[in-house]
């Protein structure tokens, strides 16, 4: 999950990789799916359709 205070934005996104430190927050399926923006706020699920098991190596 990641957000923007500024325009009352929170994302929804797949783990691609390591997470930077400050750029957002690590959330398994469930927790995520019963999340739910402050009043006011805009949530967007970027995340795939359907989970993926394994990366795919470049």
């Amino acid at each position: 999950m990641s957000f923007d205070y500024s325009g009352r934005c929170m994302w929804l996104s797949d783990i691609d990789g390591p997470l930077e430190p400050g750029s957002g927050y690590l959330m398994c399926s469930q927790h995520a799916a019963r999340l739910s923006p402050p009043v006011g706020w805009t949530l967007v699920d970027r995340r795939a359709p359907m989970a993926r098991l394994f990366t795919v190596p470049a």
